[in-house]
This record gives C-alpha cells, structure tokens and sequence, in this order.
C-alpha cells in the first residue's frame, strides 16, 4: 500500500495518513466571537486571508462543555461516553471519593496519536495544563524519537523518557511562563513552530489554557492581543506547509449579575434546605485547580440523590429560575452523549447567564478579580472549526462537531 492511500482506523472512525504535517489546534474558551471580532477590527490577518480560500465553520462541543472531556473527544474522535472521560473531576463510586479525571486509567479508548503512532507516524503533543498531559500522552513512548507530548506549565521538567525532550523550557529558550497569563499559551506556539522546524511530525496538537478567555470578552484589547499573537503563529505554521484545524473545547459566557458578582445557584445548599443536611451530593466537574480563572463555577453539575426523592427533587429543580436542563441520569447521558456509571443521579445544566456552585461557604471567590466568565452548559457549546484548506467534499448539511476536527484535517482537507 502506498503511503498515498494508506489510512489508519481509530473508534470506528477512518483517516487518510498524513501527506503533509497536520496542525490541530484547540484554543481553550474560545468563543466564535472572539474570532470573528478580531477578524473585524483587523488584527487577524493571516486568518482573514486564510478562511477565504479555507473552511470558515461552527461546531458543537460536547456538554459538559469542560477542558477534560472536550480535549479527549477532539484526540479519539467520539464524545465522552466512548472514551469515559466525562468532567475534570467526578465522583469514583468505586474508591468512594471526589477526584480529578486525569489519570490515564479513566481513559477508555486509544487516541488518534497513538494509533497513528503505532503506524509509523511522528507525533508531537504540548498542552497548556499537566493535568491534559497524561491523558493527551497516553499509548505513546519516547524511545524511538517518535514522539513528544508535554505542557507548558511543567515545560522545565520534561525528560527523554517521560516527554521525548529534555528540559523543553530551555530547548525553546524561555522561562516557564506563570498559568495565570498569556504567555503559557504563546510558549505552547513557540514550540509548536519550531517543533515543526526541528522535529517535523506528522500530527501535532496544540491545546492552550483559557485564562484570557476567562478575564476578557470577545474585542477588549487584552483579548484581541492574545488573537494577534495566535494568528502570528498561525502564519508561520502555514509558511511551513502544515494543514491547519482550529477549533475549541467550549466557550465562555458572561456570568454576573450588574454588579458584577458571580450569578450562582448554589445546588448543595439548596438541597440541604429540600432534604436535609448532607442527603444530596452535589459534584462540580469544572473543579480543577485553576481556581483563578472560574472559582469552581460553571454550567453543568450533577447530583446522587436517594432514590425515595429522586423524582420529586427532579421536579423542583426544573422549576427553578436559571436551570435550563434537570435530567435523570438516563436521559441526561442519552442527550449529551455521557457514561452512566461516572455520572450522578441527577444532570444539570444552569441558563447562560449563570453558574452552579455546591454551598456557598465552598467557594473561595477571593481570586476572581473581573466579573466572572465561565462555560459548562450548553449555551457554550458553540466553537469554530476552522481549516486554513478548503474542504470542498464536505456535506454541507453535516453537524459537525469539535471532535471532528481531525477527520475534516485529514480526510477533506489535504491536497497531494
């Protein structure tokens, strides 16, 4: 087979093999507007230029629309009820605890890298946060120079045996940028171009941090800054003959009343007042531990309500003011494509003006320094998907969604 025609099988999903490098780029937060905004006011002009001879389009996340579930959906291809990583953080019934959902043993599908990468191909991986790295990373080995997968965040720790590069802070020549800032995303940029240089993979993906997202709306200099320094990037991955696919995990919404306090429901002391102390568990999987950028609040919660109950709390929380979606878990896992047995009782969705919160004694609100921004629910499930390739064999009429991302890069949008 001629490596022309040579395709690879990944969750039931076909891709072409790579002609020339392919760039996946996920821009965490990254609402349509901001795009669309700085395209506007001009300081987006390689994209600009770009998206007229390219694919300009819109895609759905999955919901919850979270960092965790959405990165490992764009990386296998299917939502989170194939590859189970459903929330940043969820209740394990089985250790009987709260805990982060980024242990690689949460996976449960292979992704599209290490298929690929047990083909032959080269694969590289940077991402903004640790707690990605595992699960991005996972299948892959470093042994054979083949592969590189490490975050920004812990960019000065990387080894050959762990990330297939030593010290990468000191190989792109810059300091470990602080998680809270723009800097750790351009970071992930700067390698990603001279990965391209010096390492030249076949697949490469970039998945950034979403702290400007969260502090800017769409068109304020902050955030259209950080645009103009993505679209720079943008050109010098294309000057280098890479298809490029960019797209996002979810978007982000306003979330503040008009004073500019955090809108919130908070669920746990809701249901403690309904119940009884303690009855009801209320599980955030937003919570992550960059607290900074959301203070453990988003769109999305689920619940483990007695079964006695269950029903009627149902029925009440779909009564309340700023609840767009209180399902019982069946039905809930059947509408936003999740695995029953990593989610609660109950699966809520807040309206897009406001968040969910556990008890208000919780939630340490002190870091939030700008009228909070947050995602979760379906109201930030909107993202773009754009290619800097025209794909002229796409159905028009198609759903697209975030995770498909690869298939449009790969299977539509290479030229020979």
């Amino acid at each position: 087979m001629s490596i022309d025609s040579k395709t690879v099988v990944v969750n039931d999903r076909v891709y072409a093999w790579p002609k020339q490098p392919v760039v996946v780029v996920c821009v965490d937060g990254c609402e349509p507007a901001y795009i669309e905004q700085a395209i506007s006011d001009g300081i987006m002009p390689y994209l600009a230029k770009a998206l007229k001879n390219g694919t300009d389009a819109r895609a759905d996340c999955v919901v919850p629309s979270f960092t965790n579930p959405n990165n490992l959906s764009i990386v296998t291809g299917q939502p989170p009820r194939v590859h189970g990583i459903c929330g940043n953080y969820f209740y394990d019934q089985d250790q009987d605890a709260e805990v982060m959902m980024n242990d690689p043993k949460f996976l449960r599908a292979p992704t599209i890298f290490k298929k690929f990468f047990e083909e032959g191909a080269k694969i590289a991986v940077v991402t903004a946060k640790d707690k990605l790295r595992r699960l991005l990373g996972h299948g892959l080995t470093f042994e054979e120079g083949r592969a590189i997968c490490f975050s920004s965040e812990k960019s000065n720790e990387t080894t050959l045996a762990e990330n297939g590069i030593e010290d990468a802070s000191s190989w792109i020549g810059r300091d470990v940028p602080s998680v809270y800032s723009a800097e750790l995303s351009e970071f992930i940029f700067a390698c990603g171009v001279k990965l391209m240089d010096e390492f030249q993979p076949d697949l490469m993906y970039l998945s950034t941090t979403d702290y400007i997202q969260h502090k800017h709306a769409p068109g304020t200099p902050v955030a259209n800054e950080f645009y103009a320094m993505l679209d720079k990037y943008l050109a010098q991955l294309d000057e280098r003959g890479a298809v490029i696919a960019l797209t996002a995990d979810h978007g982000m919404k306003p979330k503040h009343d008009d004073a500019g306090e955090p809108d919130v429901i908070f669920l746990q002391d809701v249901m403690d007042e309904w119940l009884g102390k303690d009855v009801a568990r209320v599980i955030l999987p937003i919570t992550d531990p960059y607290v900074v950028h959301h203070g453990a609040l988003g769109s999305f919660a689920t619940a483990y309500i007695p079964e006695e109950v269950r029903a009627e709390t149902i029925a009440k929380l779909a009564k309340m003011d700023g609840i767009m979606h209180a399902l019982s878990r069946a039905e809930g896992c059947e509408k936003f494509e999740l695995p029953e047995d990593r989610t609660g009782d109950v699966i809520l969705v807040s309206t897009a003006d406001k968040v969910l919160g556990t008890s208000a004694d919780r939630h340490d609100l002190s870091a939030l320094k700008e009228p909070l921004r947050s995602h979760g629910g379906v109201s930030e499930q909107r993202v773009p998907l754009l290619l800097n390739r025209a794909t002229p064999n796409l159905e028009g009429d198609r759903n697209l969604r975030n995770f498909d991302a690869f298939d449009l890069a790969l299977n539509y949008a290479q030229t020979s």
